[in-house]
């Protein structure tokens, strides 16, 4: 694509951003679809001055990642009333100076979990208590599902159980519990990690559906263990996946090309067909 006078740009605000996958996820979207638009990474220190630049340079929306996706909220101009629930804002849409803040964080979980079983009903165990966890859980309440929290932390987890209304279990008494989808939403499984399990691998056969969000690598070894024991699983490109592409159509008006956006994706990560 050549850049010109009428290139529209958007962004990733965050730090560190070197290491993110967005600019390669979106860029490769606008190619696909013909559109003078560039995603660039912006290494943001000062919230506040780069909000003020995004309205004085006419960006025209940015993709917010830590640690900043609190931060941002005092200076919208409006929210999405579910963003708001979360406490969470992780995209903006900026139209003649205006500021408009929402969370696709949510919205990629559930689209990545409801193409393999019906969310509505479903039981779920949420693994985690972080920022990812709450996106996840308020997501799931939005779709009807119900949610038992298990972390390490008790005083983080009975504190998002206390917000979403659901109960709370230690990380290591989640092996005895039952539900429709497991989802993990630690880091557990990711380099240094990768060789630790969220949970035992026998309690995987009380499970369905199992995610993980943890996406280096790729077929982690929860999704292993999942596999075996005759779950669906849905790796953690999907929820990244999935979050991209409700950003790109809230800022286009467009339907995303989710294809190519997953082969950029894979192929960011060293995995070429």
């Amino acid at each position: 694509m050549a850049i010109n006078g009428a290139t529209e740009l958007y962004g990733i605000m965050g730090n560190p951003v070197s290491h993110s996958l967005s600019p390669a996820m979106h860029n490769s979207a606008f190619a696909a679809l013909g559109l003078n638009k560039a995603y660039l990474p912006f290494v943001v220190q000062d919230v506040a001055q780069a909000m003020t630049g995004f309205r004085a340079l006419g960006i025209k929306g940015v993709s917010v990642t830590i640690p900043h996706k609190q931060a941002v909220m005092q200076y919208l101009d409006s929210i999405d009333p579910v963003a708001e629930k979360i406490g969470a804002v992780n995209t903006l849409l900026i139209d003649q100076g205006a500021i408009h803040g929402a969370n696709t964080d949510w919205l990629g979980a559930n689209r990545a979990l409801s193409e393999k079983i019906p969310l509505k009903g479903a039981s779920v165990l949420l693994l985690g208590a972080g920022g990812s966890a709450r996106a996840i859980g308020f997501g799931l309440l939005e779709a009807g599902a119900s949610i038992t929290i298990a972390s390490r932390t008790p005083e983080k987890g009975q504190g998002l159980a206390a917000l979403l209304g659901c109960p709370w279990l230690p990380l290591a008494d989640a092996a005895g519990a039952t539900g429709n989808i497991l989802v993990n939403a630690t880091s557990l499984g990711m380099a240094p990690q990768q060789e630790q399990l969220p949970i035992v691998s026998e309690a995987l056969i009380n499970f369905k559906v199992v995610m993980d969000i943890v996406y280096a690598p790729l077929e982690t070894r929860l999704l292993q263990a999942a596999k075996q024991a005759g779950c669906q699983t849905i790796d953690g490109l999907a929820m990244l996946l999935y979050q991209g592409a409700a950003q790109f159509e809230l800022w286009t008006g467009r339907q995303a090309p989710v294809a190519v956006m997953r082969q950029s994706l894979l192929t960011s990560l060293g995995y070429n067909p």
